[in-house]
């Protein structure tokens, strides 16, 4: 069995972000000479997510939008805010609850050295916290 890894490094914005990470991870992939086998891609944190979707402005936005309505940042029924917020005295219990959703992983399969993605797939690394941060991604390459 061989294998292969590497880090992407990542400057994101905080709330939200989407950032195309497709070439990053074809870099490690290429690096690594495999030419059959899997990618594991895994967002380190528990506010960051990796998935793949139609990475172009419209699909994007959706995104953020169901995000948006689904996990609020603050809550809007009346209620008190999060437990996590009002335990930890914090403000990104969203980006916690949007990261688990999604999940911090993506498994890609490998043929003849090339990613299986579809045509209009990319995979994306999403950054729900509350501020900038400097985000690391594990790519692992399993032949």
């Amino acid at each position: 069995m061989a294998t292969h890894g590497g880090l992407l490094r990542i400057q994101t914005k905080g709330h939200g972000e989407i950032v195309d990470i497709t070439e990053g991870v074809r870099a490690i992939l290429r690096s690594s000479e495999i030419q059959l086998g899997v990618v594991t891609v895994f967002g380190t944190g528990s506010t960051v997510a990796v998935t793949t979707m139609e990475y172009e402005p419209g699909g994007v936005a959706d995104l953020r939008e169901v995000l948006d309505r689904l996990v609020p940042v603050r809550r809007d029924d009346g209620t008190a805010d999060y437990e996590h917020n009002r335990l930890n005295r914090d403000t990104n219990a969203y980006a916690h609850l949007r990261a688990a959703l999604i999940g911090p992983s993506e498994s890609i399969p490998i043929a003849n050295g090339e990613l299986l993605l579809g045509t209009w797939q990319q995979i994306v690394l999403l950054d729900f916290d509350d501020r900038p941060r400097t985000r690391v991604v594990s790519v692992h390459v399993v032949s």
